[in-house]
């Protein structure tokens, strides 16, 4: 059996405040990530398989000298681990153009101190002992080109990936033509018969609010944190022929945006009438009225960090989800 790697761990502050009086003893980085889900089992790290998170986090550590360089495929873990938090797990095959995470690097006066190439330029404002335009091209260069970091700065170390957000939004795309698009046979859905829009509308309309969303999760009776979630928005728009469907909201439950995609294509093709959703939440059962639509068609867009001015504030934002 391997040796499971070291991990560099740090007191985790409240959602509101630090851990304590003491200035911390690490540096707060948040990243934004952008990354094809198509060669990833996932975000979340598994034993022989590449993740997102597996990839990310051996990547950090080959950069500061935990790991072999070259990053590696992000299935075995490295000798030391730097934990990389973000704010949900996406599924396999699921892409992303602005997940957040954080990850804590070591900043007191007692940490080791960086190579010269991570350390900040003398005279500038800098993350303590860490210069971080410097670990995010680092980063760039040793991760592959599935993956990507946006942006890469320093935070308070109040600041939580998950447990700072107050929405999400995701994105199901559909290849709305007769014949299908090669480029996007990776990022929508292909969908032959032609969808009406209207009636997608209407049966979205109907989940719009704070409701018991049981019926549209693919495992409601695991659901730890419960079924009721806020839904501040869903859109259904059309660009040429690719069909947008766009979910705003405090939260998802397991396969939940790809659960409401699959029942707005049904709406669509007229398999199913708009009349039909409110008494499919009502009844909180998942049946086959309900499919889960493929997951390369699901983006995760954007997480809101700021309460969102046109929508009101949830009473518990962003539970834990998986969608």
């Amino acid at each position: 059996m391997p040796t499971p790697p070291e991990s560099f761990s740090t007191p985790v502050p409240s959602a509101h405040g630090g851990s304590g009086a003491e200035p911390p003893s690490f540096v707060r980085f948040r990243a934004t990530i952008a990354y094809d889900g198509a060669p990833f089992f996932g975000w979340q790290r598994q034993p022989s398989r590449p993740t997102v998170q597996g990839t990310l986090e051996t990547a950090l550590a080959s950069l500061l000298g935990f790991a072999p360089p070259g990053g590696g495929s992000g299935a075995e873990p490295p000798s030391v681990c730097i934990p990389i938090h973000s704010c949900g797990r996406t599924d396999t095959g699921v892409h992303a153009r602005a997940q957040v995470a954080h990850f804590d690097l070591p900043g007191g006066s007692g940490a080791p101190p960086p190579s010269l190439a991570l350390r900040p330029p003398e005279g500038r404002p800098s993350a303590g002992p860490w210069n971080a335009p410097a670990l995010q091209k680092g980063l760039n260069a040793l991760l592959p080109p599935s993956i990507r970091i946006l942006s890469l700065r320093p935070v308070p170390p109040s600041f939580h990936a998950r447990y700072s957000a107050r929405a999400k939004r995701y994105l199901y795309r559909i290849d709305n033509a007769p014949v299908p698009d090669p480029l996007l046979r990776h990022l929508a859905l292909h969908v032959r018969a032609p969808l009406d829009l209207s009636a997608m509308r209407d049966a979205a309309s109907a989940l719009v609010g704070t409701h018991d969303f049981a019926a549209f999760s693919a495992n409601p009776h695991r659901e730890t944190a419960g079924t009721v979630r806020t839904i501040f928005s869903i859109s259904v728009t059309r660009r040429a022929s690719l069909v947008t469907i766009a979910v705003t909201g405090n939260g998802f439950l397991y396969k939940m945006v790809r659960s409401i995609a699959g029942f707005l294509i049904r709406v669509g093709r007229h398999a199913i009438p708009p009349s039909e959703a409110p008494l499919i939440l009502d009844s909180r059962l998942r049946t086959a009225r309900v499919e889960t639509a493929p997951p390369h068609g699901l983006l995760l867009d954007h997480i809101y960090y700021s309460p969102l001015s046109r929508f009101p504030p949830p009473a518990h934002p962003c539970p834990p989800s998986e969608p």
